[in-house]
């Protein structure tokens, strides 16, 4: 059924948005050539913009677009084939497998991300470009995006990219999930990829939207399929999704309805999802259990502690403190010891705070982190130091935040003004 033009190109955009990458993880297994899936993807659409406004969008759009991008891939072989007798055989390879391939090929639609996700993750592939190569394939982040997520600069990002590429085509890594101990030495890098998903879509690290419940969920639904996809329960993997669901049960009451950030201790905790919450605090009690636990149980034990407390004063931060003291031997880094001494803050106030806080300063990962000199702004405000306090907070600005997190940082600094 023809739709009006408005509303064509608003089913469009939704479709796009919720299909594009599912689709392209399948022209990838179908085709086996990220570039050439990439672009049947982008002929696909086309067509589906030509032919859609007068037929109507199909009932299985998704299949429709797979299809018709495997297509017009093979078509483009044949273009580019005419001189080259291997590009030749390969077009009639994938239009013979394409007749056979059909009647089953939707059944694995569903499985295809995670496929694609345990490629991108394959140990012949350093740990950085198993990254930057999923967030781009599976989700679909700019180079810019995943850069800011690496702090490294996006044509750095953009090389690793075409690299893995190149090095998953030529040493002809397989599309497939492993099996066995393959499973377990890759889950590691499966689980910082998701978590990095994740991220981007808890804190968006660029554009004017600070969420985007999209990636969030999507991450949350490829460590379910994770979970699920395991022989046998992976303690962090158990870890990883409690700790999501905790952060993403606050997400109706993150921001404000006109999009400005809300801090923890100002949000309305009677809105928080307590089914998720439950549900997350299942698993990381499963998983604390085993006894072989790790830096994902542990950042999740804390945030349970956040969940279940009834406000900000009433957080248990000596158990809090505990935790950071533990994962500190887990995962030494800058970030989790800034955390700590946040929680050190909260626990014996701010004097205190800022003495586990000046010598992280002096770190290099900290020094153009914004959060590191807002929490140094904050806790010089508590102080009632309000000269450190506006340097502090200019020094945050200066590292260049998301626009809702400047909106906040400007705000607190007409509040010392």
């Amino acid at each position: 059924m023809a739709m009006d033009g408005t509303a064509f190109a608003r089913e469009i955009d939704t479709l796009f948005a919720r299909e594009s990458r599912r689709v392209l993880a399948t022209l990838i297994r179908l085709l086996g050539d990220f570039d050439l899936a990439e672009d049947a993807l982008q002929e696909a659409f086309m067509a589906a913009l030509r032919q859609w406004p007068d037929e109507g969008i199909p009932d299985n759009a998704r299949a429709w677009l797979v299809s018709t991008g495997r297509f017009k891939a093979i078509d483009q072989l044949r273009r580019r084939a005419r001189f080259d007798q291997i590009l030749t055989q390969q077009a009639d390879q994938l239009a013979a497998r394409a007749v056979v391939e059909m009647d089953v090929e939707n059944l694995a639609i569903e499985d295809d991300r995670l496929r694609l996700i345990f490629t991108c993750c394959h140990p012949g592939l350093d740990q950085d470009a198993q990254v930057a190569l999923t967030l781009r394939e599976v989700c679909g982040l700019t180079t810019e995006e995943i850069a800011r997520a690496f702090l490294k600069k996006p044509s750095t990002v953009a090389q690793r990219i075409v690299r893995a590429k190149a090095k998953i085509r030529d040493a002809g890594i397989p599309y497939d999930v492993p099996e066995g101990d393959a499973l377990y030495e890759r889950m590691q890098s499966v689980l910082q990829v998701i978590y990095l998903v994740f991220n981007e879509g808890y804190l968006a690290s660029a554009g004017e939207q600070l969420l985007r419940h999209d990636l969030s969920e999507e991450a949350i639904r490829l460590a379910e399929l994770v979970l699920a996809l395991l022989p046998r329960p992976e303690p962090e993997a158990q870890g990883l999704l409690a700790l999501m669901l905790l952060h993403h049960a606050r997400r109706a009451t993150r921001t404000t309805a006109e999009g400005e950030l809300v801090l923890l201790e100002h949000q309305d905790r009677s809105l928080w999802d307590r089914e998720e919450i439950a549900r997350a605090d299942a698993l990381v009690r499963s998983a604390l259990l085993t006894q072989r636990f790790g830096s994902y149980t542990l950042q999740a034990a804390i945030a349970a502690v956040h969940a279940q407390a009834p406000s900000s004063e009433g957080t248990d931060w000596a158990e809090i403190v505990g935790l950071y003291d533990l994962l500190l031997t887990r995962m030494p880094s800058p970030i989790v010891a800034l955390n700590r001494a946040v929680a050190v803050a909260m626990r014996d106030g701010p004097e205190a705070g800022l003495q586990a806080l000046e010598p992280l300063m002096e770190d290099d990962a900290l020094r153009d982190y914004h959060l590191a000199h807002a929490a140094r702004a904050d806790l010089h405000r508590r102080l009632g130091q309000r000269e450190p306090a506006i340097a502090a907070y200019q020094a945050a600005l200066e590292c260049d935040p998301q626009p809702a997190e400047q909106r906040f940082l400007r705000q607190r600094l007409a509040e010392l003004a």
